[in-house]
C-alpha cells in the first residue's frame, strides 16, 4: 500500500489523496461502531432511537454515559460497548495516523539518490 524504502515519498497531492483515503476508512470505522451501539442500546436497553444514538455517540466519544442502564442484558450490552468502544478508538487513531507517520518515517530513512 505504501511506497518502499528505495523509492522517493509520493507528491503531496498524492499524499492528500492517502489521507483522505484513510480518513473515509475511520469513516467507515465510526459509522459501523456507532451503528452497533444505537442498536444494541435501542434493543437491550430499550431507548428510543434518538436516545440510543446519543447514548452510543457519549460512549463511542470517550465521554461517558448519559443514563445508567436498568436492566441485566443493557448492563452487559452497555459494558462490552464501551470495551469495544476503547478499542475502536485505537484502530481510528492508528488509521488516522498511519499515512502521517509512514511520510515521516519515510522521509528520514530515504536517501536521495547523488546525482
Amino acid at each position: 500500500m505504501y511506497e518502499p524504502r528505495g523509492k522517493p515519498p509520493i507528491p503531496p497531492r498524492e499524499f492528500f489523496v492517502r489521507v483522505l483515503r484513510h480518513a473515509l476508512v475511520a469513516g467507515v470505522i465510526v459509522g459501523l461502531a456507532l451503528g452497533i451501539g444505537v442498536l444494541g442500546y435501542h434493543r437491550f436497553a430499550g431507548l428510543d432511537w434518538l436516545d440510543s444514538l446519543l447514548e452510543a455517540s457519549m460512549i463511542l466519544g470517550g465521554m461517558g454515559p448519559i443514563q445508567a442502564p436498568h436492566t441485566a442484558p443493557a448492563k452487559l450490552f452497555a459494558s462490552f460497548y464501551a470495551l469495544f468502544s476503547g478499542l475502536a478508538f485505537v484502530a481510528i487513531a492508528g488509521v488516522m495516523i498511519a499515512p502521517v507517520a509512514h511520510r515521516l518515517l519515510h522521509r528520514f530513512h530515504w536517501e536521495e539518490e547523488a546525482e
